[in-house]
């Protein structure tokens, strides 16, 4: 909630990246690009946070949250309280071939940096350039990014400050249109991410997120070769 004040995130910015959000998720919804990650529970079999409709206009009626004079985070520009489970299955490569697995990505390296616990939500515009770095990468050979949005403001800023093409970042939407389980939210962006690298045959994708009390952590993947199923 600090942030937009600090770092002078307008709620127009703030309001226009939560749309965005909703109207990628919609758009992949609509065009089934979630149905390979998702395992039906009972009637659910899709993920109904949401909303097509939503606009810069709508979410300009909603209040402030933390500060109700002049604050600019609203609970249309935050995570939605989602209930969720995602898992991911990670082994050495022997092992996949073993039992005759599919390799969806490769993991290449994994980092946790420490920022000031107040403004804990910079925390992917610290770890991510360190993971990419440990990957003997740069930001440019990224080709997609899965940064949680926990608050349109820190997700925002992180792209902002990283110099980040936004066409490259949640493809699909993020946690302001599908939800931030936690416990549940990395392993979501993974599946999500590398399913989208697979299907559209892209090399390098970092996933990140905020961790509350002051962290940052990101990780590195990378597909090998375009899934022919996917």
């Amino acid at each position: 909630r600090m942030l937009p004040k600090k770092y002078g995130l307008t709620r127009m910015e703030l309001d226009e990246f939560a749309a965005k959000s909703h109207s990628k998720a919609a758009r992949a919804r609509e065009l089934g690009l979630f149905n390979d990650e998702i395992v039906p529970v009972g009637e659910v079999k899709q993920d109904d946070g949401i909303r097509p409709g939503t606009t810069v206009e709508s979410l300009s009626k909603l209040k402030p949250v933390f500060d109700p004079t002049g604050g600019s985070t609203t609970a249309g520009n935050s995570s939605q309280m989602t209930d969720g489970a995602a898992a991911v299955l990670l082994m050495t490569r022997e092992e996949a071939e073993k039992r005759k697995l599919s390799i969806l990505g490769v993991w290449r390296g994994y980092v946790v940096k420490g920022v000031p616990p107040k403004i804990m939500g910079i925390g992917p515009a610290v770890a991510i350039p360190a993971a990419v770095e440990r990957a003997g990468l740069s930001l440019k050979d990224i080709d997609v990014f899965e940064i949680n949005e926990a608050f349109a403001s820190q997700a925002y800023w992180c792209v902002r400050e990283l110099g980040i093409d936004e066409e490259k970042v949640n493809p699909y939407g993020g946690a302001i249109a599908l939800g931030h389980p936690l416990g549940c939210t990395g392993a979501r962006q993974v599946a999500t991410m590398l399913h989208h690298m697979n299907r559209t045959g892209k090399r390098f994708g970092v996933v990140s997120m905020c961790i509350g009390t002051g962290a940052g952590a990101a990780a590195v993947f990378e597909v090998e070769q375009r899934m022919p199923s996917l």
